[in-house]
């Protein structure tokens, strides 16, 4: 395990070991406890092993989980907001014995990493939903997890990376954080904002992301995250496939794409500022929040989890710390009688606002109906139509 150092940001940690101890490692692995990890822990190990997740090095011991569930700081007072925790069942815990390594597994048995066993405790699961996300309703999804789908015990320790877990689509716009870095070196890009996102874009987060590119002076990187989201969230495959033919909207040599295979965990304010620590990991110098950033909707009682503008107020207070300058935005909206989109605060009395919300979107491609293009691009359109066919053009 070392640290890099590259220009666009702090350290990053190589989670990778060398061939040899790899090769030396996979030999042990067959001796150790093992792991199936589940999506979401995929997800964790590969951002730790590539160092989006720095200054983090493993899953969290106690020692680290408990500040950062309070206080939103690791043991050694970095800012840290989200627990990072390997969860495991009661039944593998008590197999673990006393090892001081486990293996960590993709689902079809490859050996990905071995896990220093450094601390396993019993979590209190409610007290982390509290303290995290704010609530301990599980109409939260990441409550709902937390609560009813995550296991008891928490392994912690050091990571030692054999291999990062294998993709087979799109492999030309999946880039770690050191080739993102090193690829913003080569343009000569010494700005660059960057946008968060989990929904096909629109004409209106065309002009928000130009617009805030504009403001900071910067470059602009679309890096839409791919692995796990809301619930519900149209698939990365069409929506990959949305953003490739949204990039020619863009001036030519301005924006780049890239693919983050980040879990959500639709944390609001606290997921805000994560994203900005892993856009500033990724050699970003500014970070776009808008409107409840990734907000999980209305709770129980039909009221938003989180305040509109939360995050950015959470993100505002921490961005001299980061080292990263927050580009806060409002919702972009369509004013009829101008023709043009605009933030929601610029809205004149009497000017006509149109919008489609995402239900409304996927009715009318549901039922075959017209989509205007003052709200999104033909091309896009098309692709939409292609995975969400109308009802009456579906088989049984």
């Amino acid at each position: 395990m070392s640290q890099l150092i590259a220009p666009h940001g702090g350290h990053l940690v190589d989670g990778l070991v060398s061939a040899d101890e790899a090769a030396r490692l996979k030999r042990l692995a067959g001796s150790l406890p093992s792991w199936d990890l589940t999506p979401r822990q995929l997800c964790d190990l590969e951002m730790l092993l590539t160092g989006a997740f720095s200054p983090l090095d493993g899953f969290m011991t106690r020692r680290d989980y408990e500040p950062v569930r309070d206080n939103l700081r690791l043991a050694d007072g970095n800012l840290w907001p989200m627990p990072i925790t390997l969860d495991v069942d009661q039944k593998f815990s008590d197999s673990i014995g006393d090892a001081r390594q486990i293996a960590l597994r993709d689902p079809e048995g490859v050996v990905l990493a071995i896990l220093d066993v450094e601390d396993r405790w019993e979590a209190d699961r409610a007290l982390e939903a509290q303290q995290v996300f704010g609530t301990t309703d599980r109409k939260h999804p990441s409550v709902s997890h937390l609560l009813e789908r995550s296991h008891p015990i928490y392994v912690g320790g050091k990571l030692h990376g054999l291999e990062l877990p294998r993709h087979y689509d799109f492999g030309h716009l999946r880039s770690t954080p050191a080739e993102l870095r090193a690829q913003f070196t080569k343009l000569g890009w010494t700005r660059v904002v960057a946008f968060q996102t989990r929904n096909p874009m629109h004409r209106a987060h065309v002009e928000l992301t130009f617009r805030a590119a504009q403001i900071a002076e910067a470059n602009l990187l679309i890096q839409p995250v791919v692995g796990l989201t809301k619930p519900g969230d149209i698939d990365h495959y069409t929506r990959v496939r949305c953003y490739e033919k949204l990039l020619r909207h863009y001036p030519e040599r301005t924006t780049t794409l890239a693919l983050l295979h980040l879990a959500m965990r639709m944390g609001g304010p606290r997921e805000a500022l994560w994203h900005a620590i892993i856009r500033k990991n990724h050699g970003c110098t500014h970070f776009i929040v808008g409107r409840d950033h990734a907000g999980p909707g209305n709770d129980s009682s039909g009221k938003p989890f989180y305040g509109p503008y939360d995050a950015q107020a959470l993100v505002a207070g921490h961005q001299a710390e980061l080292g990263i300058t927050m580009v806060p935005f409002q919702e972009m909206v369509y004013v009829q009688e101008r023709a043009q989109y605009m933030p929601a605060d610029e809205v004149k009395e009497g000017d006509s606002v149109l919008n489609i919300s995402g239900t409304e979107l996927r009715r009318r491609l549901q039922e075959g109906l017209d989509i205007p293009e003052w709200f999104t691009y033909p091309e896009v359109i098309e692709e939409l139509r292609r995975t969400h066919p109308a009802r009456h053009k579906q088989g049984f």
